[in-house]
């Protein structure tokens, strides 16, 4: 397996286990020392691969996962409303890894159900493992790419186009996927804002027409922005439109 294919699977198997102990039936997420019982590796060679593979996790869950679109919105969310610390960054980042966590659940319960508990088990060894954990994502992956965004990076990689999704490489999937995630989040980034700026552009028309030039705009749009997020409940609106965005 290629390198880059066998971070993604890896990453898809280590991901699963820490987010999927909430699901029905689903075991709890094992310790190191319990993934090195299967077949294959030596355990001391198993463990040094599990370690230096989840330092690639962060890079994995940013990038493989349903939280570059989440984050993008929600940081336009906040630039729309204006409020320069409300809420806090690290508020909308734990709100960003709690939907992802919620939105990744069907894949990371297949990738324990059809590559971890097989492994554990003995069944099969880290190659099916790491093949089996990356089908799902690659799945994922696809459903949210646009077909333009994965013939750019064929067209670049000059290979030709694949018949089904199982010939995708990850190479080509996970660059694919994080620029149709950007394109989306600008989507959706640009319909948050139109009401911010219909805002800011009415308040400031206002001052201009009652001379109160000196008045700065965002004193007085900032609570009308608010006050409009908060009786629409823009909350509710926001995580619902970003959870059917992965339904769809």
């Amino acid at each position: 397996m290629k390198p880059a294919r066998i971070a993604a699977a890896a990453g898809a198997l280590l991901f699963g286990l820490v987010v999927s102990s909430d699901a029905q039936g689903a075991p709890a997420a094992p310790d190191l020392l319990s993934m090195t019982a299967g077949p294959g590796l030596a355990p001391q060679l198993k463990i040094l691969a599990l370690l230096t593979l989840l330092s690639l996790l962060p890079a994995i869950v940013l990038t493989m996962t349903s939280f570059t679109r989440i984050v993008v919105v929600l940081s336009f969310v906040k630039q729309g409303v204006g409020a320069q610390q409300s809420p806090p960054s690290q508020v909308l980042v734990g709100l960003a890894l709690f939907l992802t966590m919620f939105t990744m659940a069907p894949v990371t319960n297949t990738v324990l159900k059809e590559a971890y508990e097989p492994y554990a088990a003995g069944k099969i060894d880290e190659s099916a493992a790491l093949e089996r954990a990356a089908a799902p994502l690659r799945s994922f992956m696809l459903r949210q790419t646009r077909e333009a965004d994965l013939a750019l990076f064929y067209q670049a990689a000059q290979a030709p186009l694949p018949s089904t999704e199982e010939e995708v490489p990850m190479r080509i999937a996970s660059p694919a996927f994080v620029v149709s995630e950007l394109t989306t989040a600008f989507h959706m980034g640009v319909l948050v804002l139109l009401p911010f700026l219909v805002i800011d552009l009415a308040v400031a028309a206002v001052l201009m027409a009652m001379g109160m030039m000196m008045v700065p705009p965002a004193s007085i749009s900032l609570p009308l922005k608010l006050l409009l997020f908060v009786v629409v409940d823009g909350w509710h609106l926001l995580v619902g439109s970003l959870l059917r965005s992965f339904s769809s």
